[in-house]
């Protein structure tokens, strides 16, 4: 596939018109590209775009298969992906189509700090964030849950930690979806998944995942930013974690009841990693009911990080409370109401972004991140998504062939921003060099009006596994 076979919408859209695919099979719906020409180059280096058609093809897709401007290739659906299906006829779901970090999200509280006041604790700051939360691949938290215990947190997420002491109800309150949804069902997650995530509570993993200090560096919008609570200079923090081996271990577990159940509602797909059932199967319905406890799972994992970050504010700056400005989840799929059709929207590395609603968008390390607000014109341009981050352009196998951590530590502490980190290839994975231009993919979202820019924030600590 090249350039010249997509359709030009507008600047910022391109279409892949209804094609045959290799097996014979054809396109249902058409390709979309949300991505400016400049950055489009990018996008055929590997297969994301051939995954977008793929994904158009599957049974009961409804109006289009779409793609952020952070696409890259993923399991199945590209990251970045978005595609809705019609759940009255025979929409599917498809567990790769969420991903194997379920509710992978970010969420972003604000201090009454001005950088300039406290710049000479940042340190400190720091290396407390790194020591009160756990980081790192099968790291384990402060919480060991039981079975009875760990089943409330999948069946009530935030609420849960409510109960326990660990979130208040105006954390619920700034939460997509309150962080709990209701169809989550703990009956259908393995007993090898609960085995993964009884000690992980509160725990950040390791990847593109972190605990970020920043400050506001820029207000686009004075009057959300002010409805927000953001000024400039503010020092903010964001979480970006999701549902750790729990989630991991339901994907997996269901990827492969997919695959062998397909045969049965005679479903094929051009990729296996693609395997998809019926939403309304009973297949389809356990997946639905697991995902959504692994959901709750990663909200509340995001929680007692936060909860631990503002005991270390605290003993730091004193009694300030920091108050959560949004959290915002990736990699779900949810039932949703569009031109009067219920479909199962299927966000993948990609976030909602509905009207008034923050979105938020984290760089690459090093890089600013962004606040954003959702826009009336996005609820018909991408069934109300955005994208999640800058988006991958380098694999992490090749980050670390072509950078040392240690390296990348001293030239980002060079440029003002600590950092903490239990693993130096960890670190090169995650260079700014191994990712998009996010200035460039923001600019895409902010201009297709698929939200709009509030304020950039930038790193002046960044804590990863």
């Amino acid at each position: 596939m090249k350039k010249e076979d997509l359709i030009k919408i507008n600047d910022y859209i391109w279409e892949i018109p209804i094609r045959r695919l290799a097996d014979g099979s054809d396109m249902r719906v058409p390709g979309r590209i949300f991505i400016s020409e400049k950055m489009l180059t990018d996008a055929f280096r590997d297969q994301s775009m051939t995954q977008v058609i793929n994904v158009a093809a599957l049974p009961g897709i409804y109006k289009w298969s779409l793609a952020m401007p952070d696409l890259h290739e993923g399991y199945g659906f590209p990251i970045g992906g978005v595609a809705a299906f019609d759940i009255e006829k025979g929409g599917v779901i498809s567990p790769g189509g969420v991903g194997f970090d379920i509710n992978c999200g970010v969420r972003i509280l604000k201090t009454g700090k001005k950088y300039e006041e406290i710049k000479d604790k940042i340190p400190d700051l720091a290396a407390l964030l790194f020591r009160e939360i756990p980081s790192g691949v099968g790291k384990s938290g402060k919480l060991k849950l039981s079975n009875e215990e760990l089943d409330l947190v999948l069946k009530n997420g935030v609420d849960r930690m409510i109960e326990l002491g660990y979130a208040t109800k105006d954390d619920k309150k700034h939460c997509e979806e309150g962080g709990h949804l209701e169809g989550a069902n703990p009956e259908y997650v393995s007993s090898e998944a609960k085995a993964r995530g009884h000690d992980q509570l509160g725990t950040m993993g390791a990847g593109n995942h972190f605990v970020e200090v920043q400050k506001v560096e820029k207000i686009f919008d004075e009057k959300i930013a002010k409805e927000m609570g953001l000024f400039e200079g503010q020092v903010t923090i964001m979480i970006h974690c999701g549902s750790r081996g729990l989630g991991h271990q339901v994907a997996t577990d269901y990827i492969d009841l997919s695959l062998r159940s397909m045969g049965k509602y005679g479903i094929k797909v051009i990729d296996r990693q693609l395997s998809s059932v019926p939403f309304s199967s009973p297949e389809g319905q356990k997946y639905w009911g697991a995902m959504q406890a692994a959901a709750n799972f990663a909200w509340a994992n995001r929680q007692l990080i936060t909860y631990s970050a503002r005991n270390v504010w605290k003993k730091i700056f004193g009694n300030e409370d920091l108050k959560l400005i949004y959290d915002v989840a990736h990699n779900l799929a949810k039932l949703e109401e569009y031109d009067g059709k219920k479909l199962i929207v299927h966000r993948k590395g990609a976030t909602r972004s509905f009207p008034g609603e923050p979105v938020l968008i984290p760089g690459s390390m090093g890089t600013a991140s962004y606040v954003l607000i959702g826009s009336e014109d996005g609820m018909e341009l991408s069934f109300g998504s955005a994208c999640h981050g800058a988006g991958r352009v380098m694999s992490r196998t090749q980050a670390k062939r072509q950078i040392r951590g240690s390296a990348l530590k001293e030239e980002l502490e060079k440029e003002g921003i600590i950092v903490r980190s239990g693993s130096m290839s960890g670190l090169a994975e995650e260079a700014p060099l191994a990712y998009k231009d996010v200035e460039e993919v923001v600019n895409v979202v902010h201009n297709a009006g698929l939200a709009k820019k509030v304020a950039r924030l930038k790193p002046v600590a960044v804590i990863k596994g």
